[in-house]
């Protein structure tokens, strides 16, 4: 009986040794099939909200190489850097390949599509990330907690996620609607329409996004459209916590709802223009600052 446990255990191990040498395989936001012999044990991070998800799902200590603003947490400050999100011109190719990683994460909108077919071509490993929608960054926090051999810890982050915004669904969604302008930037003047995911975040907490209807994600529009919208409310995120001084130009026209009711505030970028799990947070701070002005109505 003692050799047959003797035996048992060593099958047992054997088994488990097998298990992690496995392979894994997910799909990414474009469809492409990532296919790896083994979880990730080598990751290059091309944008500041892939860095947050790696980390969330416990695979921050693995992330060998990431871009600019890669800084949440503060442990993502320490990692090498491989050049600038933004276009593939300040992506520094030759040090992602010294570093030989055996998956790449990247954002397709911030990277673009040239950059990535480039490192495919080159025999990279690329998981694309496109998040449009809330359920999109649970499901990524799902498979790179595969990719990366943290299946567990990433759907626990992603239940966590999906609870914290369901939370904000049942209670925010359904009040009155508070009109409202989301300013990205101010020269040129710039929003967000209804399908990008912060678009989501405003119909989230009952908002009415002024610029909705329009086709590009991220557009240009004048001051003249703001003001002849008379929005409630006007959310702007600037780039850092402290409130803009651009915001303090809509000043200019005091019978604009917004600034005679003193309906006008800043949310850090960090918590809500990044497809990250923080973004709970940032919805949480929208909901809360449009009740504001749904309760001056």
């Amino acid at each position: 009986m003692t050799r047959n446990i003797f035996y048992l255990l060593i099958l047992v191990i054997l088994l488990g040794a097998s298990a992690a040498k496995a392979g894994v395989s997910v799909s990414d936001d474009t469809g492409y099939q990532v296919n790896l012999n083994h979880p990730a044990s080598r990751i290059v991070s091309l944008a500041p909200h892939v860095t947050e998800l790696l980390f969330a799902v416990g695979a921050g200590d693995v992330v060998v190489g990431a871009v600019e603003y890669s800084d949440y947490p503060d442990a993502a400050k320490l990692i090498p850097r491989v050049g600038s999100y933004h276009g593939g011109q300040s992506m520094d190719l030759e040090r992602i390949l010294i570093l030989k990683p055996d998956l790449v994460v990247a954002w397709q909108s911030g990277n673009g599509v040239a950059v990535i077919e480039k490192m495919r071509q080159l025999g990279l490993n690329v998981y694309v990330t496109e998040p449009r929608e809330f359920e999109q960054v649970a499901v990524h926090l799902e498979r790179l907690g595969v990719l990366t051999g943290n299946a567990d810890t990433g759907k626990i982050a992603a239940t966590d996620f999906r609870q914290q915004i369901n939370r904000l669904r049942n209670e925010y969604s359904e009040r009155a609607p508070v009109k409202m302008f989301y300013q990205i930037w101010h020269q040129p003047l710039m929003t967000i329409n209804g399908e990008h995911l912060i678009g989501k975040v405003i119909k989230l907490c009952g908002g009415d996004n002024i610029f909705a209807s329009l086709p590009s994600l991220a557009p240009q529009v004048d001051v003249e459209a703001v003001v002849l919208a008379a929005p409630d409310v006007i959310i702007a995120s600037g780039m850092a916590h402290e409130r803009p001084q651009w915001l303090e130009a809509w000043q200019q026209w005091p019978d604009l709802p917004a600034v005679a009711n003193g309906h006008t505030y800043v949310i850090h970028p960090d918590i809500l223009q990044r497809h990250t799990p923080r973004i709970a947070q940032g919805a949480a701070e929208m909901c809360r600052l449009l009740e504001r002005g749904r309760q001056a109505q």
